[in-house]
Formats: structure tokens, sequence, C-alpha cells
């Protein structure tokens, strides 16, 4: 046995395997396993100024990766506005449960005031600092 680095062809082998193995267990619910649902937010000038990535994945369970707002542009509503556009395009594709993570040095009070309560929490990540992982209910 050799542990090797995998060359592109591999990961994805790797990671078609898995879903394979996923999708023989419980049967996808999307046509395309994976819908990305990404927005952003321009100023005037036609900068982007906050945005969301995240994604459907297989079972009409919206991902949301990442959730940024320019700190020039904070505490404007924007965060609550691509909050609420992830999770309404998330129910018009059926999307029916959203989950997330953020650190304790980030948004965590700003999720929970939108809805999302903690279901975990992983201690000293990074070092010193936790990491909570929040769902809603749609």
């Amino acid at each position: 046995m050799l542990l090797e680095i995998p060359t592109h062809e591999e990961v994805n082998y790797i990671d078609q395997s898995l879903m394979a193995y996923n999708h023989s267990r419980e049967p996808f619910l999307q046509t395309n396993p994976f819908i990305p649902v990404n927005r952003c937010l321009k100023n005037e000038n036609g900068e982007v100024i906050a945005g969301f990535l995240a994604t459907l994945v297989c079972w009409h369970v919206l991902y949301v990766d990442v959730l940024w707002v320019d700190p020039r542009y904070r505490r404007q509503g924007y965060g609550s506005q691509l909050l609420a556009e992830a999770e309404k395009v998330a129910k018009a594709l059926g999307g029916y449960l959203v989950h997330l993570s953020t650190f304790d040095f980030q948004a965590k009070a700003f999720y929970l005031m939108c809805g999302y309560e903690i279901f975990g929490v992983l201690e000293d990540c990074p070092r010193g600092h936790l990491e909570y992982f929040l769902k809603k209910k749609l």
C-alpha cells in the first residue's frame, strides 16, 4: 500500500465514490445533487460589498459556506437581506433546512437573531476560540 497525494482525477474518483455510496443509502431528492446558490450585493460603483456562497445539497438541505459584508456596510441590514435571499431561494428549490457555522469572533449573535439555533460547538478551533454550528428549519 502506498499513501500518496491524489491527482485531480483521483480526487474526483474519491468524491464520486462517496456520493455513489450516499445515494445508495439515501436516494438524492435533487436531480443535480449540488445546486449553487450564490449572490452578491454591489454598490453604485459596481463594487461587491457583500455576498453569500451556498449550496443546496442532495436532500434539499442548504449549506451556507460564506456570508460576508464589507465592514463599511455592516449594521445596515445587508446581512439579513442576504440570508433571507438564501433561505428564499432554497425554499423555492424545495429546501427545508439550512445549516452553517460561525466562530465566536464572527456572527453568532446575528444568526441567533435570524432564528438559527446552535446544534454543536467545536472547542479550540482555532486555539482559544469556539466554532458554532447552527441550523434553521425553513
